[in-house]
């Protein structure tokens, strides 16, 4: 997203004139979810000067601040576990657009984790996981892509290392014992990873 983000994190750039994270914070407060914890590494003092307490959107935000170089997902989601409590708690990622009704994640997952897949976009068509039923796989034809929403049990990191370390080989080791379940998305979707894709989307917003 260079050089978007050379001065503003991803999260705070603007889409149909407010920040990325604003439609997840909206959306999640519309379903429910009141409690929040953002991190955040790469300028991360700019989200929190913007956010405040959650107050202005009616919800309370927490944050977790990764140190220099960030941790991956998986070690942020470690560093967060002392804010996040011992329930099964949802993860968005910070740099995607959807229009998911996140009140279906309102529940706690049957397994360790729950996983919301989506059709492969043109930047990622080979997939990450397999669902088979309910239950999502790491091998097999025909993968989906994971939208960076998901429901986790603490439990998932019980054995994780401190530090960095990538969430994909926690999951895939829960997915063996058969204790990730998933869904198919068809909505929108949009990952915001090139300043080409948050052009499509802010265009789309305004209906050009």
């Amino acid at each position: 997203m260079r050089p978007l983000t050379d001065r503003t994190p991803k999260p705070l750039l603007e889409v149909g004139g407010k920040p990325l994270i604003q439609y997840h914070i909206e959306a999640l407060r519309e379903a429910g979810f009141r409690e929040l914890v953002v991190n955040h590494a790469h300028l991360g003092g700019q989200i929190v000067e913007r956010l405040g307490d959650g107050e202005q959107f009616g919800v309370r935000i927490d944050y977790s601040a990764e140190p220099e170089g960030a941790l991956e997902t998986g070690g942020g989601i470690k560093r967060a576990l002392p804010l996040l409590g011992n329930q099964p708690f949802l993860v968005v990622n910070g740099d995607i657009w959807t229009d998911y009704p996140y009140q279906q994640l309102y529940r706690e997952p049957e397994g360790l984790a729950h996983l919301v897949l989506i059709d492969n976009p043109e930047h990622h068509p080979q997939g990450d996981f397999r669902l088979n039923g309910r239950w999502v796989e790491d091998e097999g034809e025909h993968k989906l892509t994971f939208s960076g929403i998901g429901l986790y049990r603490p439990e998932l990191f019980a054995d994780s290392p401190e530090g960095v370390f990538p969430l994909a080989p926690l999951l895939r080791g829960a997915m063996q014992a058969r204790r990730v379940s998933g869904e198919h998305f068809r909505g929108r979707w949009l990952d915001i990873g090139t300043p080409q894709r948050l052009a499509e989307l802010n265009r789309e917003l305004a209906g050009v």
